[in-house]
């Protein structure tokens, strides 16, 4: 049972006014500093300015911070990036103009907001921790890297600004200082139920979705071989650290484990990997290849090291369908996009064999795959369209108990004539069931499933 959710939300809203409040005294003292050189003596004095005291809190924004062991100079960043959006008033005091330039300060960094606010970005955050301090703004500065624990996380980011053809790219303290979708739904939700294995929420850019399904491991229709190699996969996760630590494996073997599911379409090769996910306790997240693979040099690299570095912090399954894309028979290198093409399928497989996790490649022909790549796989796993007897219980499993079907229904023909997958027998189905909502009865026609298997067929170029 959680927590009662006004008790909940009152945690919450307690201590995100207590790290708001720490935030605009960190200003205030911050501003002074800069602005009255005689007051200046380096960095501030923590002492007089230390973080709220959140160590026995139980709302989840202290949580979250516990969980990553979060010290003061990230935490007032986590804050800046929440101001907008919880206090955007609190950085109105940095659209105060120069005199002297006629302008706003460019020391402050910062872009405008919608309504005129002022949202802040690295320079701002650089200014926050630093003021003019060179050595301290490098510290700052380094805070923001991807391979720091605020990006590492997934709690803030800096976005960098695309550049325009007749520019070049901004520079680094221009980029806006952004609490990510992960950051702010767990500052947004009360609960701390679940906090030590968030959900993982994203960006509209992130390349990666999580896939999820219905279904439990027993409505997997497989032969028993497949599912046994299945079987391994969660065994793997399970028995690892034994495997690698206790038994000093380690030194020998990968840390991770890498699978590649090929078959047909329609064969179950996502279905088992959501599965395998709800089976090993872990969230599947199904890789987008398009938006992993960028057009600019280099920022396919950044958008694999953001993705892995993440999964490996949040004990993500990751699962790239449609692998072939990327890990297909290549020809000869002729040109300099097909040298940067194989650029990023060497960096792809190091980062997969240096994966402290699970990753499942999804191809519909094995044949697709340079054999090179196979090698580095633990696993091979095939899914084969369905037997007499599995695509009889798949259409058994498929009709809606609602339904009746009509004595003309033999569901012992359809499985013994039609050599279809399990994806294809969903989509005769439904055509089906639609059928029957259309007339406004709960009968299964046999005429109905026989017109989806056709159409199903006709879709793929084979004949009834």
């Amino acid at each position: 049972m959680g927590r009662d959710v006004s008790t909940a939300w009152s945690s919450q809203a307690r201590d995100l006014e207590a790290e708001l409040e720490w935030l605009a005294r960190v200003w205030q003292w911050r501003l002074h500093d800069y602005f009255d050189p005689q007051a200046r003596g380096g960095p501030w004095p923590v002492a007089r300015l230390a973080p709220p005291d959140l160590a026995t809190s139980d709302s989840a924004y202290a949580s979250l911070l516990r969980r990553h062991g979060l010290g003061p100079d990230d935490r007032l960043l986590i804050a800046l990036a929440l101001a907008p959006h919880l206090r955007p008033q609190l950085l109105d005091v940095l659209l105060a103009r120069n005199e002297t330039t006629g302008r706003g300060f460019t020391e402050f960094g910062g872009l405008p907001g919608a309504s005129g606010g002022f949202l802040p970005t690295a320079e701002t955050a650089c200014f926050l921790l630093a003021g003019d301090h060179l050595h301290e703004r490098l510290r700052a500065a380094h805070r923001l890297e991807d391979d720091q624990p605020l990006a590492r996380h997934d709690l803030v980011h800096r976005e960098p600004l695309p550049a325009a053809p007749e520019r070049p790219r901004e520079p680094a303290g221009a980029a806006p200082l952004q609490a990510s979708a992960s950051l702010l739904r767990q500052v947004l939700h009360a609960s701390t139920e679940g906090a030590g294995h968030a959900l993982p929420v994203f960006e509209a850019g992130f390349p990666a979705r999580r896939v999820e399904t219905g279904l439990a491991w027993a409505d997997l229709v497989l032969p028993a071989a497949t599912l046994a190699q299945l079987e391994e996969i969660h065994h793997w996760t399970l028995h690892r650290r034994t495997l690698l630590v206790d038994w000093g494996l380690g030194t020998r073997l990968k840390p991770g484990f890498t699978s590649l599911f090929h078959g047909p379409p329609g064969t179950g090769k996502t279905l088992s990997a959501c599965l395998l996910g709800q089976r090993c306790g872990q969230p599947v997240l199904r890789v987008d290849l398009a938006a992993v693979v960028s057009k600019y040099i280099g920022e396919t690299e950044k958008n694999l090291a953001r993705l892995f570095d993440q999964a490996e912090h949040q004990g993500w399954i990751l699962f790239f369908d449609e692998a072939d894309a990327l890990f297909g028979k290549r020809s000869r290198v002729t040109d300099s996009h097909d040298r940067y093409a194989n650029q990023e399928v060497s960096y792809l497989l190091q980062r997969i064999e240096d994966f402290d996790g699970v990753v499942i490649l999804a191809s519909n022909l094995k044949s697709n795959l340079d054999e090179a790549f196979l090698r580095r796989f633990q696993s091979v796993v095939g899914f084969a369209m369905p037997r007499p007897n599995e695509r009889l219980r798949l259409w058994r499993e498929a009709l809606p108990a609602v339904l009746t079907p009509e004595r003309g229904v033999d569901l012992h023909r359809l499985a013994e004539k039609h050599e279809i997958s399990g994806g294809t027998i969903l989509n005769a189905v439904r055509h089906a069931c639609l059928c029957s909502a259309a007339r406004g009865d709960l009968t299964l026609r046999a005429e109905d499933l026989d017109e989806g298997v056709r159409r199903e067929l006709h879709k793929e170029g084979r004949a009834l």
